[in-house]
C-alpha cells in the first residue's frame, strides 16, 4: 500500500447498501476575513467488505480505485463503535 493514498475520518450515516457504507466527512476551516470557523461536510461512499461498520461507527477511510460509479474508497478501519 502506498503512503500517498488520501485517509478520512468521518461517521458512518448510512449502511443500508450491501457491502458499501456513506461515511459523513466535516471540516473546519477559518475565514481568511471574518476569521469565524466554517464548518463544510462531505458525504462519502466507500466499500465495507465484511458489512462490518454500522450507523453511528467512527470510521477511516482510504482513498482506492474506483469500485463502482460513485465509490473510490474503501474502509481502512473502524475506530469507534457507536453506543
Amino acid at each position: 500500500m502506498t503512503a500517498n493514498k488520501k485517509r478520512m475520518t468521518g461517521l458512518v450515516v448510512s449502511d443500508k447498501m450491501d457491502k458499501t457504507i456513506v461515511v459523513e466527512v466535516t471540516n473546519r476551516t477559518l475565514h481568511p476575513i471574518y476569521k469565524k470557523y466554517v464548518v463544510s461536510t462531505k458525504k462519502l461512499k466507500a466499500h465495507d467488505e465484511n458489512n462490518d461498520a454500522h450507523i453511528g461507527d467512527t470510521v477511516r477511510v482510504v482513498e482506492s480505485r474506483h469500485i463502482s460509479k460513485d465509490k473510490c474508497w474503501r474502509l481502512e478501519e473502524i475506530v469507534a463503535r457507536a453506543r
